[in-house]
């Protein structure tokens, strides 16, 4: 092996390393049980995918009931439903939404974010769309550092409640996790760079 590939492998192993540290150490900030999660003004619950016909799916629906569960407890005053709306036939927000008022959360407690189309999106939203300075992140537990990780980086003080409410499937499991790997990446780079999201707009404050 040449020197300059020895260089280029150890940068790499290095990198990953780094990347690793990172992801890891969001996993103190995030709780399972609802009585121990610190109070906040604001739920921020990331969107997934949803079915035709508006339905959500065992993922987003399960964000959904533990972004209620932390309304119900007294937790949080809001929720911020933060999805993919970039065609007309496809409504993540819409659908949280809809799912949230068969839950029994007010409407009033209710705040739609149309323009989360990627978790940098929605992070950077919040901190500067909504004017989140403080909020509990929901999502499943594989998603959470991440998140996490980037909305702290954006300015928003953030802790994770893991919405894991069923056994999904182990070959989805295996993807997901792949996925973050890559993923992590990119968010580095959006966080380094802080790019406005495509979509943007004026303040809308949530309190």
């Amino acid at each position: 092996m040449t020197m300059r590939n020895r260089i280029v492998l150890t940068t790499l192993f290095g990198g990953a390393l780094v990347l690793a540290g990172l992801w890891l150490s969001q996993y103190s900030r995030i709780y399972r049980d609802v009585e121990e999660v610190p109070e906040a003004p604001v739920a921020i619950v990331f969107g997934a995918a949803v079915y035709p016909g508006g339905r959500p799916s065992p993922v987003l629906a399960d964000r959904v009931a533990a972004a209620a569960e932390l309304y119900r407890a007294g937790k949080v005053r809001k929720l911020l439903l933060s999805g993919d709306n970039r065609t007309l036939n496809y409504n993540e927000p819409g659908a949280m939404l809809a799912y949230a008022r068969t839950l029994g959360v007010p409407d009033d407690a209710l705040q739609p974010d149309y323009g989360g189309r990627r978790t940098y999106d929605t992070c950077y939203r919040a901190r500067h769309i909504f004017q989140v300075k403080r909020a509990i992140l929901v999502t499943q537990a594989f998603h959470l550092p991440r998140a996490l990780l980037t909305c702290r980086a954006l300015g928003i003080d953030a802790v994770g409640y893991a919405a894991d409410r069923r056994v999904y499937p182990p070959n989805e499991i295996v993807w997901w996790y792949i996925r973050e790997g890559l993923a992590l990446t990119r968010a580095l780079v959006d966080i380094t760079l802080r790019r406005e999201p495509p979509v943007m707009g004026e303040p809308i404050p949530l309190f």
